[in-house]
């Protein structure tokens, strides 16, 4: 049996492929939602908009310290996997639900597989930073998204035999969710945009919202370059974020501020913008997929492959730099390979603990191949921005 542990809706994305590779292949698991971000309850709508079934306990821990909060989580997976035994716990990521879950399992002796494993920023101030780090190094199962990604934790020295390279699962979500929100939104027509014709703004990291200096550069940047390029910058604005500026007293001014989006809105307003301007992990990779430069407002990343693939810059929050850096992408990018794999990644965890001989009952086995030669190179597809819609682009990727 596999036990799925969420408790963002970052994670729910990326742990739906797995999910429904999981139904595909009619195995036996269960999801555990935490309730870290969001109760279940609010969280409800964005399952149903996924096609996704309701997870089997929740435990609505809730906000908090990041002592109250992990301590919360701790308890309650622990009293679920005492009762339901799985065979192995999967967690995705780099939250306290994550750190939590795999420590939960490992004291059980449960076997833990890490999803997105070996992602590093080397900013310890960060608390995502320590979560991955503890998750990796006490997880059985490490499925990197990159080589980048296994040589990060070969050095830390966790053994060859437990890293696995599968690509990431954000592009399975991609490919599988683009089209789900091409059927169920219109947003782009709701709020009178045009194809490329607009930039997409996130921030909601605390080290940016909660330092006015910081915050005030974002401000600055984004509406300076929407006013060179004479295009709408469109902000759907994080509550944390809201409360900061009302806090400082910022007065954005040429900024179309929303409520913050679906995913299904939202993954749409990605795929056909212009530039997207982010302090957000998810989506550097996001709109390297989708075909989309990026600009990240922080100093560091943990994606080094966007920006050694060309998709995107890292600009910091200083007003001047954000305008320099979105200049310098809108002025040079061409293409790029996307690094994270080609929409299989779900299948190739899946295959892997199954060559493991964790998931009794499944017939599939495991193909003999080297766990670094998993994501071949022909997997990349050239990014086609510029040439047609991004969206076009992946549901004909889909197809073939």
């Amino acid at each position: 049996m596999i036990a799925i542990i969420l408790g963002t809706r970052p994670e729910i994305i990326k742990m739906s492929p797995i999910i429904r590779e999981c139904d595909r292949q009619n195995l036996d698991y269960f999801i555990l939602h935490t309730g870290q971000h969001y109760s279940y309850e609010m969280d409800r709508a964005f399952f149903e908009d996924l096609n996704l079934p309701e997870p089997k306990y929740n435990l609505d821990v809730g906000s908090g310290t990041h002592g109250e909060q992990t301590a919360k989580i701790l308890t309650g997976i622990e009293k679920v996997l005492l009762t339901e035994k799985p065979d192995v716990v999967l967690v995705q990521g780099d939250t306290n639900t994550v750190m939590a879950g795999a420590l939960a399992a490992s004291k059980l002796h449960i076997k833990v597989g890490h999803v997105e494993a070996g992602l590093r920023s080397f900013d310890r101030t960060m608390p995502e930073e320590t979560n991955r780090i503890i998750a990796d190094h006490i997880s059985d199962y490490l499925f990197a998204p990159t080589e980048t990604s296994r040589n990060y934790l070969l050095k830390e020295g966790i053994p060859n035999e437990k890293i696995f390279v599968t690509g990431n699962t954000v592009v399975d979500a991609v490919y599988q969710n683009l089209e789900i929100s091409r059927e169920k939104s219109n947003v782009l027509e709701e709020m009178n945009l045009g194809s490329g014709e607009y930039f997409l703004v996130t921030a909601h990291r605390a080290e940016n919202v909660d330092v006015k200096e910081r915050l005030q550069g974002i401000i600055n940047g984004i509406t300076a370059i929407g006013k060179e390029y004479s295009l709408p910058v469109v902000f759907p604005m994080h509550p944390r974020t809201e409360k900061m500026m009302k806090e400082f007293n910022i007065s954005p001014e040429g900024i179309t501020i929303t409520k913050p989006l679906g995913y299904l809105e939202f993954l749409q307003l990605e795929a056909h913008a212009k530039l997207i301007l982010t302090d957000s992990g998810g989506l550097q990779e996001e709109a390297c997929i989708l075909g989309v430069p990026c600009v990240t407002l922080r100093d560091n990343t943990e994606r080094p492959e966007t920006v050694n693939f060309g998709a995107n810059v890292l600009a910091g929050t200083d007003g001047n730099q954000i305008i320099t850096s979105s200049q310098q992408i809108l002025e040079t990018y061409a293409t790029w390979n996307n690094p994270y794999g080609g929409g299989k990644s779900s299948e190739y965890i899946i295959m892997y603990l199954d060559g493991a001989n964790v998931l009794p009952g499944t017939t599939q086995n495991m193909i003999e191949t080297s766990p670094k030669h998993m994501l071949e190179p022909d997997t990349a597809w050239n990014n086609p921005h510029g040439e047609k819609k991004s969206s076009e682009y992946l549901i004909e990727h889909m197809d073939d």
